[in-house]
């Protein structure tokens, strides 16, 4: 999901006019910085593109481990987490009008919400106790987000992925039942991830390099270089004196 929410904010942060080259380099055009919500971070140090930090600009963290040594503990403190982030996202739904945004918070709503039941299922395997009934999640179903709704339809909202032939063998043990929302069985899944589309690389944008040298000028400058060194104008990829 850390990937997602990257490849979202940066496709926020790409627009058409850096990108057809409608930027003057060598004014200012980050100017309006000061003006743009969010985090300049994004702007300053990151090429207009998303960084491994927060809404506030501090880095993940190992703190962000939850790990007691105790499972029954672990796995409620993991329901509650979910829970919490729920209403994160539901928060960041309403907040933002952006699609890629939209298009996000709908996907992670329903996904986050199979993490939820898993946490909840494996608690009531060990003890009993039911926790999407002794403390229900926020009452928000996630066929009332529209963006939800497509990943619903496919059954995204009942089904947990292994990503691997050899690993979590035994996950149906705990993932099984139905699912508390719609009464669907819950399934597990074996899929192959490299059978899954990669994420495409977004267009380069002039304005990251200014004030300065444009992208071609850089070209021009890198291509002299080459030539003043002896190297050939096309890098070939073979180590210099290896010897």
């Amino acid at each position: 999901h850390i990937e997602l929410v990257a490849a979202t904010i940066n496709s926020m942060l790409t627009d058409d006019k850096s990108i057809k080259d409608e930027v003057d380099v060598q004014t200012s055009p980050l100017l309006g910085l000061a003006n743009v919500p969010g985090n300049p971070h994004h702007y300053v140090n990151g090429g207009k593109g998303a960084l491994p930090q927060d809404s506030r600009g501090l880095p993940w963290t190992g703190d962000n481990v939850f790990s007691s040594g105790d499972l029954l503990s672990d796995l409620t403190h993991n329901y509650f987490l979910e829970t919490g982030a729920r209403s994160g996202k539901l928060r960041v739904y309403e907040a933002a009008d952006h699609p890629a945004a939209r298009a996000l918070t709908g996907y992670l709503l329903v996904r986050g919400g199979v993490h939820q039941v898993a946490y909840a299922r494996a608690v009531e395997n060990l003890t009993g106790a039911d926790l999407t009934k002794l403390f229900p999640g926020p009452r928000v179903p996630s066929d009332a987000i529209k963006e939800s709704r497509p990943y619903i339809e496919k059954g995204d909202h009942r089904r947990l992925y292994r990503f691997s032939p050899d690993d979590y063998r035994e996950l149906s043990a705990v993932f099984n039942g139905n699912h508390p929302e719609t009464g669907e069985p819950l399934e597990v899944v074996d899929e192959d991830p490299s059978l899954r589309p990669l994420p495409q690389d977004l267009p380069a944008q002039n304005d990251v390099f200014a004030p300065g040298y444009s992208t071609g000028e850089i070209d021009e400058i890198v291509a002299k270089l080459r030539k003043d060194a002896g190297f050939p104008d096309e890098v070939i990829g073979e180590v210099a004196n290896p010897q």
